[in-house]
């Protein structure tokens, strides 16, 4: 099992630093692969409130942490011509899940060379990345079969303002061959509140968690802050960084219970 982790938005340099010391540092004394993960734009929020310090800024604060820490870097892209800047800091470029089936952006994210993780639309089937595969592989043959694709389950929408998880959907992505992600914050947001402000509930965080490594994920991806409250984006479902030590053993726990059947 590896992980994926760190702060929703790069808001600043410090919040970052400090939660890839205590993640990275955690996940060395645990064994895990952790892949630091941050957005330098959140360009699809809700409001057009804060989103984060900008490209350049933002890939120059993740290389630092690539440089001090060692670690691989996950990143969001949002338009075809990031990825090439992009793709020069990050290990993984990551297709948000309300763009995953834009053909540019994941022709233009494949190009690269790098790894692809494709978060499915809150509005997609699990068989639908199908379709999402075979564009990355248009450009980039046997892509999914050499482990260069990612698929990550993040809550399918339930009316307005609820998502929920369908755990057989995670069975569904397995069936591509590729790598399968589970995203336990997103997962828990309560999108399209009345206020332009998406909500969310991190006590849930660890249930689902739970139930998807029961049901068998390679991976887990999970926000996290040291200050949730205070966080530009996603405050109400990131976990806390203190929390990750407890969340991360019961993770472990559970994920080797399954590999010893």
């Amino acid at each position: 099992m590896f992980l994926i982790a760190g702060p929703c938005a790069i808001e600043n340099r410090d919040v970052v630093m400090k939660t890839a010391e205590v993640l990275c540092g955690l996940c060395e004394e645990k064994g895990v692969k952790l892949y630091f993960k941050s957005s330098y734009d959140k360009a699809n929020r809700t409001s057009a409130s804060d989103r984060g310090v900008g490209m350049e800024e933002g890939l120059r604060i993740l290389q630092e942490v690539k440089e001090q820490f060692g670690l691989p870097i996950v990143t969001d892209v949002h338009e075809s011509w990031q990825c090439k800047a992009a793709a020069e800091v990050a290990d993984v470029l990551q297709i948000p899940a309300f763009l995953s089936r834009q053909t540019d952006l994941l022709q233009a994210a494949a190009m690269t060379g790098r790894v692809v993780n494709v978060k499915k639309g809150q509005f997609m089937a699990p068989w639908d990345l199908k379709g999402a595969i075979e564009k990355i592989e248009q450009v980039s043959a046997d892509a999914a079969k050499n482990g260069h694709v990612w698929l990550t389950e993040r809550g399918s929408s339930f009316g307005y303002g609820r998502l929920v998880v369908d755990m057989t959907s995670l069975v569904e992505m397995r069936r591509f061959g590729c790598p399968v992600v589970f995203d336990a914050t997103h997962s828990v947001q309560q999108p399209s509140s009345q206020a332009g402000i998406t909500g969310g509930n991190r006590e849930m965080v660890p249930y689902l968690m739970r139930a998807a490594l029961a049901v068998g994920v390679d991976g887990l991806f999970i926000e996290t802050h040291p200050e949730p409250e205070k966080a530009i984006s996603d405050a109400a479902n990131q976990v806390r960084l203190a929390d990750m030590r407890q969340l991360l053993e019961e993770a472990l726990k559970i994920d080797q219970c399954l590999k010893n059947r």
